[in-house]
């Protein structure tokens, strides 16, 4: 036998590249999955110290926690896998991955398919929060950035806020029949809305609104500025997607590496079984038992 068919399948170059590649790869999403996720435990914790809203579709902090659990799980079993060659581990993960791309680009296909239920179901609960506007700090926050940045007011449109408490038009106060000031138009970016420019706007029409508030809701807003930025959301897709496939490809790639050591192995302990008629032979440490690709004797 050669020297070069002497040398272990284990230091191919091939081997330890990928080996590396795939572990970096599992061990960042695990890093980012545990980051998320301690963000979503603080951020729940925060949330139930003010008793806000309980809906789970309307709390990003039960989104980022779910997210979090997830990465965190899945990469996990990817950083196992890729340190102990563990075939059955490096398919689960694979398989995982899989069905998260396959998850992903279903609900975008339906999501497209079906886009006057998608907009309904945005819709109504977005209603569904503004109900608790004022007792879910963190669905505010963002339905507050969202009207700004998108120049809207509610979900489809600004009467949206009459089934608030505090702005229907049936409530005590100065809200009563309004709407919040980040529905305010302003004419500078630094400049600050009056916060009750919005006063008795419900109980106007839409046309004796428009120097006033912005009138259309937020859902077709955002549409229209996908419309406007396909390609920035191309690229945030593709942002999303590719490593993901990334990981599935250098996922299978590493297997059929690892099988492939497997087998070579395999065939040579029959060949030390036949040299040796059944005579025992020199076994190596646990070392040898973390890498399938080691031998377990010499």
């Amino acid at each position: 036998m050669s020297k070069n068919d002497d040398v272990r399948y284990c230091h191919r170059f091939s081997y330890i590249l990928i080996k590396f590649m795939l572990f970096s790869y599992a061990c960042t999403w695990w890093l980012i999955g545990g980051f998320i996720l301690g963000i979503g435990i603080y951020a729940e914790v925060e949330r139930q110290s003010y008793k806000t809203l309980e809906g789970a579709f309307l709390a990003p902090a039960i989104i980022l926690i779910v997210l979090g659990i997830i990465m965190f799980i899945i990469s996990l079993i990817g950083v196992l896998g890729s340190l102990r060659d563990n075939i059955t581990l490096l398919k689960v993960f694979m398989y995982a991955l899989v069905v998260c791309l396959i998850l992903q680009l279903t609900g975008g296909i339906l999501a497209l398919a079906f886009h006057h239920q998608t907009k309904e179901f945005i819709n109504d609960n977005t209603r569904k929060g503004i109900v608790n506007y004022y007792d879910d700090l963190d669905f505010k926050n963002i339905l507050d950035y969202i009207q700004k940045k998108f120049k809207c007011c509610g979900g489809k449109d600004y009467t949206d806020w009459k089934v608030n408490m505090y702005h229907n038009c049936s409530a005590p106060g100065p809200l009563a029949c309004g709407v919040p000031y980040t529905c305010c138009i302003t004419t500078q970016p630094t400049e600050v809305a009056n916060t009750l420019c919005g006063y008795e706007a419900l109980q106007k029409e839409r046309l004796d609104l428009t120097q006033d508030i912005y009138t259309r809701g937020c859902t077709d807003a955002f549409i229209l500025w996908v419309k406007d930025n396909l390609k920035i959301i191309a690229g945030v897709l593709l942002g999303i997607l590719i490593p993901q496939f990334f990981g599935v490809i250098v996922t299978l790639l590493y297997i059929t590496r690892v099988e492939d050591a497997k087998r070579e192995w395999d065939n040579r302990v029959r060949l030390v079984d036949s040299a040796t008629n059944g005579r025992p032979v020199k076994r190596h440490n646990r070392v040898s038992k973390w890498y399938k690709c080691m031998p377990d004797y010499d």
